[in-house]
């Protein structure tokens, strides 16, 4: 098979394999070459993100009765759809024949035809395409934005119909990236000048310095600037939380939950590589990627420690960044798979940690340190409502205003915590604030 079709083999497993376990096991993608992972990993992310809505077409298309369908078959129809009515560089003829192809070398000749004649329908009717129907509200809008039931009740009653909708269609599209000039091995200048010999189209941001968003990371990764610590993938949003904390040279400081270490870098930089740089994780598997990222980026004071941060005993530190274990409501558009993963139960375990979290951060902070908490969640129990716990608990530590480090259009009224949304500020969805311990 062609590489295209490789890739499509590879996606259809991968999501066979995320029915069964709802975890995306990169084993399969990660053995493409670069171009077929890309495209792989276009499909995976682009199908998690419309699941509801393509099972619903199936369900409308097929003999078969989805909720019997092997799983392996129904990834194939539903990389078919998507590819008819969302991949515009891949011609209809490609999107049937090579995923009946699959059906047939793969399952069966029976399967291939029965592939063959639900493509080739919904090719015939593109224009006339069945809408939901259900009765019931909350599953016609989950099923029409392909967004679980519990997260579309929990928006449209917190945000409204419209505005919920304006989110769910911001987490149903691809996904800009931002760059992050690494300022330890070059400027935002002469960054700026290789994104422009480079033909790569970008945005440079006014928010903060050093960020260019970009719609689509292959050609960075063909240059081999991130193996060169030149940069590296960081939404601007995920640098707000480093940057109020405002480290400076020859602090303490120490970053907790810190993997894969993207913050840590930024940190690094800020205090021009001169202090004391603790990066925290309990995770083994992704604790070396801080040391990898480091090592790459030239961030020279950071020391690294594998530890369960509500356990550990650390010495008081300047400053404390607490970018805390989150459902991720703030970026399911990047990770699709969050959305059908998550569920109330883990909203309220997340919750739990974080105030475990919290609780062993506050006694890290010396007087007159500074500590930081943020997430990329969009959930008050998450957010605003952990803080305000928190400070009924640790009166000795009050808010700051965050008005000389970011934007106001971030902003809460009150200056003193931000918080992005998708639908609204076009990056992903971010919370934090920065609180002083004053005695």
């Amino acid at each position: 098979m062609e590489h295209l079709s490789q890739s499509r083999l590879a996606s259809i497993r991968t999501l066979e394999k995320f029915e069964h376990s709802n975890r995306i096991d990169m084993d399969l993608l990660n053995k493409l070459n670069r171009q077929e992972r890309q495209q792989a990993n276009e499909y995976v992310q682009g199908i998690l993100r419309r699941k509801s809505y393509l099972d619903f077409l199936i369900s409308r298309y097929s003999s078969v009765d989805i909720a019997g369908m092997d799983a392996f078959f129904k990834n194939i129809l539903r990389i078919g759809i998507y590819d008819l009515l969302f991949m515009d560089s891949t011609p209809d003829y490609a999107a049937i024949n090579e995923n009946v192809e699959i059906a047939k070398t793969q399952i069966s000749a029976r399967s291939g035809d029965l592939a063959n004649a639900i493509l080739r329908k919904i090719q015939r009717e593109t224009n006339e395409l069945p809408t939901p129907d259900m009765e019931d509200r909350t599953d016609l809008v989950a099923t029409t934005f392909s967004h679980p039931a519990w997260l579309v009740k929990r928006w449209s009653d917190r945000f409204g119909e419209r505005e919920a909708f304006q989110l769910m269609t911001a987490n149903n599209q691809r996904p800009n990236y931002y760059l992050r000039a690494n300022c330890l091995k070059t400027s935002p200048d002469t960054f700026r000048l290789r994104l422009e010999r480079a033909g790569i189209e970008f945005e440079e941001s006014d928010w903060l310095p050093g960020y260019f968003k970009v719609s689509t990371l292959a050609e960075v990764r063909a240059r081999g600037w991130f193996e060169k610590g030149l940069c590296y993938v960081q939404d601007i949003a995920a640098g707000f939380a480093p940057t109020i904390l405002d480290p400076v040279s020859g602090e303490s400081v120490i970053d907790l939950c810190a993997a894969p270490g993207t913050k840590t870098l930024l940190l690094a930089e800020l205090m021009e590589n001169e202090g004391s740089l603790l990066a925290v994780d309990i995770n083994p598997d992704r604790i070396q990627r801080i040391a990898e990222n480091a090592e790459r980026g030239g961030a020279k004071i950071v020391k690294i420690q594998r530890a369960d941060a509500t356990e550990e005993r650390f010495k008081l530190a300047d400053a404390v960044l607490l970018d805390a274990p989150c459902t991720g409501t703030g970026v399911l558009s990047k990770r699709a798979d969050l959305r059908w993963r998550r569920t109330p139960e883990e909203l309220e375990k997340a919750v739990a940690l974080q105030e475990e979290l919290l609780d062993a951060a506050a006694n890290m902070v010396a007087k007159n340190g500074r500590l930081v908490y943020s997430t990329c969640s969009l959930e008050p129990e998450e957010n605003m409502k952990q803080i305000e716990k928190f400070l009924e608990v640790y009166p000795n530590f009050e808010l700051e205003e965050l008005d000389d480090y970011l934007p106001e259009e971030v902003l809460s009224d009150d200056l003193k915590s931000y918080q992005t949304f998708p639908h609204l500020h076009h990056c992903d969805g971010h919370f934090g604030v920065l609180m002083k311990r004053k005695f």
